[in-house]
């Protein structure tokens, strides 16, 4: 039979599995779940251990000490829980090496100056193994999995980089938006009896006159721009019956329509 050639996969699409991770971990707890059970098997060094926080060290003497631990079930479920804490050493290893490269490379080392520190023999397989360990990072940090080549990790970059610029031009839209809130509240409020007396009407004004003081927060900001344009929606309802009636004077009409421009924004 014919030998059936493989496809060849583009570097940059994405995998069509994700990797399984163990991912967060409380590695500390974990520690200490296995420090509880050499004391219940009256480890002999248990006052050796290392702290609970020093993950490697106490991994070591946790190896060391397996056979102090004489009942199967305790020292197969002790095992495992160092099994896990293992993939998760090793899971995190990638990340801190991955953000070691970038330091070294923000600092002006060369590919060939990370050649022994990344156990490779040329300047290209250093690029490539760090570009490896990026990919890794991408994934730590909640992006679907990547294939682990330089095309992959840089259009992964690039959508992370431009999801941020997105991020940063919405927060910096909606602090110009809130700066310009404030004053358009205080103008309704000084407004607020030469607005339509009504129920609802009063209800916002009332919620928007508690709020303002105290308007430092992005919360209250939210909260604030929420009753102004629950009352600008008010107020726009009442003038289909009765434009002329909504507003007693040119102050509270400029007012009014101030805030329904903001609110268009």
């Amino acid at each position: 039979m014919p030998r059936r050639t493989r496809k060849s996969v583009p570097p940059t699409k994405p995998l069509l599995r994700t990797p399984l991770r163990v991912g967060n971990l409380d590695a500390a707890a974990v520690v200490g779940e296995l420090r509880q059970l050499h004391e219940d098997a009256e480890d002999p060094s248990i006052d050796r251990m290392p702290d609970d926080e020093e993950l490697f060290r106490a991994l070591l003497y946790l190896e060391r000490q397996a056979g102090a631990v004489k009942d199967d079930q305790a020292r197969r479920d002790a095992a495992i829980k160092r099994v896990c804490l293992w993939q998760y050493v090793r899971e995190q290893t990638d990340i801190h090496q991955a953000r070691a490269v970038a330091d070294a490379r923000s600092a002006g080392a060369e590919w060939g100056d990370l050649m022994p520190a990344l156990a490779v023999k040329t300047p290209s397989a250093a690029y490539n193994k760090a570009t490896r360990l990026r990919a890794a990072a991408l994934v730590a940090q909640g992006e679907p999995a990547v294939r682990r080549t330089p095309e992959a990790v840089l259009e992964a970059e690039r959508r992370i980089e431009a999801r941020a610029m997105a991020t940063r031009r919405a927060e910096e839209e909606a602090a110009r938006r809130h700066e310009l809130l404030v004053p358009v509240a205080q103008r309704l409020l000084d407004c607020r009896n030469e607005l339509v007396e009504d129920e609802d009407v009063e209800f916002w004004l009332e919620q928007i006159e508690a709020v303002l003081p105290h308007c430092t927060t992005a919360t209250q900001m939210v909260s604030l721009g929420t009753y102004v344009e629950a009352l600008v929606r008010v107020l726009r309802m009442l003038s289909r019956h009765s434009p002329q009636a909504v507003c007693a004077t040119d102050e509270a009409r400029s007012a009014y329509a101030a805030a329904a421009e903001l609110l268009r924004r």
